[in-house]
């Protein structure tokens, strides 16, 4: 099999899935009432930004162990997302629906992301070997 070699962090599957669920957060937070502007809203924006902020920033350091810290970062972004959306869905500012399709998006980015997590880590271990 050969190894995939990437150019740019735009290449990652996990940062396009990151990307979707940043747009998708995006629009669903424009029916939030005013009064979640710079409350939820700001935060679920900023938590939307981190993840593919974080990926992109980690590519660029070219190092293993710092790639997989900021892949934890992003990891830690979209769980608290995932707190975010069951806030909105108890104070009733998005649907059931709305719900399962952020939980469903953010599901397969974090999926996408252990299965890159584990493939730097399995990648790290060998540089190791050979250093």
């Amino acid at each position: 099999m050969k190894k995939k070699s990437y150019k740019s962090f735009e290449e990652l599957d996990c940062w396009k899935a990151f990307r979707e669920v940043r747009k998708f957060v995006y629009e669903l937070v424009k029916k939030y009432p005013k009064e979640e502007l710079y409350g939820l809203v700001q935060d679920m924006r900023r938590a939307a930004r981190s993840t593919t902020h974080n990926i992109a920033e980690g590519f660029g350091r070219f190092h293993y162990q710092e790639n997989i810290q900021f892949c934890r970062h992003s990891r830690g972004s979209l769980h608290e997302l995932i707190d975010q959306l069951i806030t909105s869905l108890d104070e009733k500012y998005i649907t059931q629906e709305d719900y399962g399709q952020g939980r469903s998006l953010i599901d397969r980015a974090l999926a996408l992301l252990n299965g890159s997590i584990n493939y730097l880590s399995r990648q790290k271990k060998m540089q190791d070997a050979v250093s």
